[in-house]
């Protein structure tokens, strides 16, 4: 089972590159909800304190049968935490989030690093932005990566060094190393294949990767 959040952010992804199963539950965070009418999307859940949305539109939503969870202005999460609390309780540990990034870096920044609350400490959270794929790793991970000959891929610690970094299937490999906060020495590798892993023992790591444009 996959959840697939809009967030109300700038959205960069066309339609014919998201591909989505019939058991995806698609929720979308206030105003993420015009990307999926833009998107010709109806998601099952509407939820956020609505601000981003008009009255009308969001009784548009409820007449299709869209299910509105409304929180009141003055909260302690955003619409995008509360979508991502809803999607765990709803028993989802692959969730993909689009239309995160955008103009204030404000929220930018806080959605990057949401992945990194012990809440969702034991969920695949990935955010795509156009061509750029980023998740966060913890400790004892190993994940594998797609993508084409040429891509970057990018490893950045948070909240301290990351120790024990193994890859393969990067053009500058990694052997048992540890990469520390604040240094760049993780930035723009180069996949070598089709396919790298990424392994590491001790911290977090954000791992970023930018796919070329199709046809380059």
């Amino acid at each position: 089972m996959r959840a697939i959040i809009f967030a109300n952010g700038e959205l960069n992804y066309h339609k014919d590159s998201l591909k989505i199963d019939p058991g995806d539950l698609l929720v979308a965070a206030d105003g993420g909800a015009r990307h999926c009418q833009a998107l010709g999307l109806v998601p099952q859940v509407l939820i956020g304190d609505f601000d981003s949305l008009e009255p009308g539109e969001l009784s548009a939503f409820e007449t299709q049968g869209v299910e509105v969870i409304q929180h009141p202005a003055r909260k302690d999460y955003t619409d995008l935490e509360l979508a991502l609390q809803f999607a765990v309780e709803k028993g989802y540990r692959e969730i993909l989030v689009l239309g995160a990034l955008g103009n204030r870096w404000d929220q930018t920044f806080a959605n990057l690093l949401i992945s990194a609350s012990k809440a969702f400490a034991e969920v695949n959270i990935r955010l795509v932005d156009g061509p750029h794929e980023i998740l966060l790793m913890r400790s004892g991970q190993v994940v594998e990566l797609d993508g084409e000959p040429g891509d970057t891929v990018s490893l950045i610690p948070l909240c301290g060094d990351v120790h024990g970094i193994v890859t393969s299937g990067l053009e500058y490999p990694l052997k048992r190393e540890t990469l520390f906060f604040g240094e760049t020495r993780g930035i723009s590798n180069v996949l070598t294949g089709q396919t790298a892993s990424v392994k590491l023992d001790e911290g977090m790591l954000l791992t970023v990767i930018i796919h070329q444009p199709k046809g380059e």
